[in-house]
């Protein structure tokens, strides 16, 4: 159909018009890149913005902490080992190779009570850790003890087993135990309030 120019002209100012309204709606939605990022490829992601911490949330976030939680390195000092020289790391996994053999045949035995692991950690050689009324201590380097109370359900229950902590140096220990369904024997540097055991939990 044959238009006359001033009907092309209404027409093309009414596509205008129509053209101009759509583009600010498109772009609702967009994402919206950083000032100064580089522009992106096709396939690329842009780099994003961070948004801003809402109302009540925390604007400090610790590097390198569990969940980006606020001092939790801070608060979790306590459950960190402290490091080990190689010697001593070298000595502690001597040790730990004379307790594997006699905690597996304990268990094989059916015998993780304490007074039994005890007993036979005693025949290595090993003297039992001793300490004053003020908790110093006065000798020994093995402390054979009840598994730790554990929550379950809505309350605390103590599985059948035993704990082993032995000193090797100042800054190495064997940590093992052994109940019904497995034992485990490993070495690591001793906790800065607990010794060779692990806190069951942080301050």
């Amino acid at each position: 159909m044959f238009l006359s120019t001033p009907q092309r002209r209404r027409r093309l100012a009414a596509a205008l018009l129509l053209l101009g309204a759509a583009i600010p709606l498109t772009a609702c939605g967009q994402q919206r890149v950083a000032a100064g990022a580089p522009s992106t490829s096709a396939g690329a992601s842009p780099r994003i913005r961070p948004t801003p911490p809402g109302p009540g949330a925390s604007p400090y976030v610790e590097p390198g902490a569990h969940d980006g939680a606020p001092h939790h390195n801070e608060n979790n000092a306590g459950r960190q080992p402290r490091e080990m020289s190689p010697t001593s790391e070298q000595e502690a996994q001597r040790e730990a190779h004379r307790i594997e053999p006699v905690l597996k045949r304990l268990w094989k035995q059916g015998k993780w009570d304490p007074k039994s692991v005890r007993s036979a950690l005693l025949a290595l050689g090993y003297e039992e850790q001793r300490t004053g009324s003020k908790g110093e201590q006065l000798g020994g380097t093995l402390d054979v003890r009840g598994m730790e109370p554990r929550f379950s359900g809505d309350h605390y229950v103590t599985a059948e087993g035993a704990r082993i902590g032995l000193r090797v140096h100042k800054d190495a220990c064997v940590t093992a135990f052994v109940q019904k369904t497995n034992y485990q024997v490993q070495v690591n540097g001793p906790y800065l309030e607990s010794g060779c055991f692990e806190p069951p939990f942080a301050h």
